[in-house]
């Protein structure tokens, strides 16, 4: 979540704490629980949310130390249950996945999923269930996947091609970012909208959706003060977003139907022939599923180069031995096949503690009980909004060996993965949930880690060592670095 208009919402819900008493805020939380969880204290109207900060999965994971893995907080109005081991992760995405399938469809997220017509959003139904199968069978099977290649090789071409050309730093965040958006919408469109004002323009969109999704939105906590995020812009910028992304969606389908001889196997074409089929996947559904692959599909994954080039920047021994391991696979012309990338043990293991260290999503999508249900021996009732801490999970030193320390060698001959089985590394979530996407993302950033990092060599500019790297993180519903990302790089011999 993005608290940066704290300084403006917290004085005027502090001006108002009177008129809530803490006697009648306790009784009308805990009513009807005989065992809730442990709690922190809470203040009148606004809870707990002055605790989050502005990296609630840090804050939060500093309350659960204090008040254990299962954790009851308020914001607000709303009872949100976070969960910090991988025990308790396997209560929620396992033995009660059913119970806790499904989305809070709030006032940001109704909007911008065309009142849950997409994935990610999407309450726990028919409709969910028949949109998810979509995603895996037809727009992310292993088999769809593998058809994308050559857009992956083209794009990793490019993009190395922009390295060699560039003299003195690089910048690798803004390179990322443009590398995963060209290549989401080749698959996802057809084609590229980068060069066009009207594709640019559709990318700024794209982040600020990151953005609005993560932000506080006050009138879903406390819906008497909703009127605060009229006054303060918000409201409207939600407003602005969603219609933008809807018309530059619209032009999309709209010049794909207009254009028969252009059709393809891209999700566009695919979802187009679907909602011939099937009434249930309409033209706001179409958009709903195009946006959340490109949407996720994007941010994520550069996310996760981005953390990588860190680490390895960080760690110079590490980022030989893994250019040694790709070097010395690589076929006989340089080129790195998928033959190549299923040898490189290494580098896989290096990409699973970059995810371990640096999930995306550290609070994944929040979830919603469905029902009344008992969690290791604690009431949760209906309606009570579920996060999931994947981030302080991955550095609790139950599961964990020196957890905050980054050691690619602890995935070596290690039978842990992250596709939702193994319950203290969910990068992705598990159960129900668990995000479709995962080999799409894991093959691009595969493919494009092992090109750079053997035909380039890295450092830090003017002299910099890995030791005074900046390391803070960007507010978010998904967690950047603080600061762009430079580099110098130069041809490896």
């Amino acid at each position: 979540m993005d608290f940066q208009h704290q300084s403006f919402i917290f004085p005027i819900l502090a001006s108002l704490i009177l008129l809530w008493s803490i006697c009648r805020w306790n009784h009308h939380k805990r009513n009807g629980m005989k065992n809730p969880p442990p709690s922190p204290p809470t203040l009148p109207i606004i809870g707990n949310l002055h605790q989050l900060g502005s990296l609630p999965h840090q804050n939060l994971r500093i309350l659960a130390r204090k008040h254990g893995p299962i954790m009851l907080l308020h914001f607000g109005s709303v009872p949100v249950l976070v969960i910090s081991s991988a025990d308790a992760a396997r209560e929620i995405t396992r033995t009660h996945d059913l119970t806790f399938a499904s989305r809070p469809l709030q006032k940001v997220s109704k909007k911008i999923s065309y009142n849950g017509k997409d994935v990610a959003f999407a309450p726990y139904g028919d409709y969910w269930r028949r949109a998810k199968s979509i995603f895996v069978l037809r727009l992310l099977s292993s088999r769809r996947v593998q058809s994308y290649r050559s857009i992956r090789e083209e794009e990793t071409a490019l993009l190395v091609k922009k390295i060699r050309e560039c003299s003195g730093m690089v910048n690798l965040s803004k390179m990322f970012t443009e590398f995963t958006n060209d290549g989401v919408c080749r698959s996802a469109f057809g084609r590229k909208y980068s060069s066009s004002e009207n594709g640019r323009r559709f990318l700024e969109l794209v982040g600020e959706l990151s953005e609005v999704v993560g932000a506080v939105c006050v009138g879903e906590f406390i819906p008497w003060l909703s009127w605060i995020d009229r006054v303060r812009g918000f409201d409207e910028r939600v407003d602005r977003v969603a219609r933008e992304l809807d018309e530059f969606l619209e032009g999309v389908i709209k010049e794909r139907i207009g254009n028969q001889e252009e059709r393809g196997e891209n999700f566009l074409d695919i979802l187009l022939e679907i909602s011939n089929d099937d009434a249930s996947i309409d033209r706001d559904g179409i958009k709903g599923l195009l946006l959340d692959a490109f949407a996720a599909g994007t941010d994520t994954t550069s996310i996760v180069l981005e953390w990588a080039m860190t680490e390895l920047l960080r760690h110079p021994a590490v980022m030989e031995k893994l250019q040694i391991e790709v070097r010395e696979i690589a076929d006989e012309n340089g080129e790195i096949t998928d033959n190549a990338l299923e040898r490189m043990h290494y580098l896989k293991a290096v990409i699973k503690e970059i995810l371990r260290l640096h999930p995306p999503l550290p609070l994944l999508v929040p979830r919603v009980a469905r029902k009344d249900v008992e969690i290791k021996g604690y009431d949760v009732l209906a309606g009570t909004l579920v996060v999931v801490n994947v981030w302080a999970i991955s550095r609790d030193p139950v599961s964990w060996d020196e957890p905050e320390k980054f050691r690619p060698e602890r995935f070596l001959n290690s039978s842990i993965d992250f596709k939702g089985l193994c319950f203290e590394f969910l990068p992705f979530g598990a159960g129900r949930r668990v995000c479709p996407g995962i080999t799409f993302a894991v093959a691009t950033i595969e493919l494009l880690l092992a090109n750079i990092v053997q035909k380039f060599n890295w450092k830090l500019p003017d002299g910099a060592e890995g030791k005074d790297m900046e390391m803070l993180e960007k507010p978010g519903i998904t967690v950047h670095r603080g600061v762009p990302l430079l580099a110098v790089a130069s041809l490896s011999k």
